[in-house]
């Protein structure tokens, strides 16, 4: 990516950053590149545009405070040179923002984002329910509730180690969170196929080794254990049958398990089906 300006590196602790003195009114150029203009308001997307400020800022809360949440940010030039999100801004500094590079390597360069986490596992806010069971239903650890607090959001995710899915970018910028993403769309099956994209996902998938209901794993289980809790028919029809080892949801492969297949199949193609229901039998 050409960002029109040689790149290099300086060590975050660099004597290049500007000393704390007494606040004055100084301005820099942002330009923010990509996805990150999805945070921005359309007249200051894929432009460079002044920004005022009072000296001394981190660049990390000039970036927030533009309305990028720092765990969209991958990378950040300052007239050029790589720099950390503790960077001091000066006053006429020219500084680009970069998302996440996932198909361009820039290990040389100073990236601000944090090493990504050992295992994909989320926590999701409260407007993203179907997004949770979906992700469920392809075997990822998705934590949700519905009177989930922002600060509680906060806490799990830093405490447990897990990815916050959210769309409310102000959940983002606390300082707690170190992974996460604002999920763009508003169509459940394509917020599963976004993060799916996102967190390259596809390759670590088990579908159907999750409870949708509660997140607990799934375990095959023999028909004469779970009769007493099938619906009437039910067991003459089925032979396979898994229950959750939490709640003790029963699970079996009946005509729904098909459709959703379908969507799993798609969405892990490349090529998501439209929503199902996702009930379970």
């Amino acid at each position: 990516m050409n960002t029109g300006d040689p790149v290099r590196v300086i060590a975050s602790g660099s004597d290049h950053r500007a000393s704390p003195r007494q606040a004055s009114s100084e301005a820099i150029s942002f330009r923010f590149y990509a996805e990150l203009n999805d945070f921005l308001p359309p007249t200051r997307r894929g432009i460079s545009f002044l920004y005022p400020f009072e000296m001394p800022a981190a660049v990390k809360d000039l970036i927030e405070a533009a309305g990028v949440p720092h765990t969209e940010v991958d990378l950040i030039l300052a007239n050029g040179e790589s720099v950390g999100f503790d960077y001091l801004v000066r006053d006429g500094d020219r500084i680009s923002v970069y998302p996440v590079f996932e198909s361009l390597d820039i290990t040389p360069i100073l990236r601000v984002r944090p090493e990504p986490l050992r295992r994909n596992r989320f926590v999701l806010d409260t407007h993203l329910g179907r997004l949770a069971a979906y992700l469920r239903l392809l075997g990822f650890d998705s934590l949700y509730r519905n009177d989930y607090a922002d600060e509680e959001l906060a806490d799990i995710a830093q405490c447990e180690r897990r990815i916050v899915l959210t769309r409310d970018r102000g959940l983002l910028k606390r300082s707690q969170v170190t992974h996460g993403y604002c999920v763009r769309a508003t169509n459940p099956r394509q917020q599963l196929a976004e993060v799916v994209r996102r967190f390259d996902l596809a390759g670590a998938a088990h579908p159907f080794t999750r409870c949708l209901r509660c997140n607990g794993m799934l375990r095959p289980v023999p028909k004469e254990a779970v009769d007493h809790l099938l619906p009437p028919g039910t067991a003459e029809r089925y032979r396979e049958y898994a229950q959750c080892e939490s709640c003790d949801q029963v699970y079996w492969p009946g005509s729904h398990h098909r459709r959703l297949r379908r969507l799993v199949d798609g969405v892990l193609q490349g090529d998501p089906a439209p929503d199902e229901d996702l009930h379970p039998e």
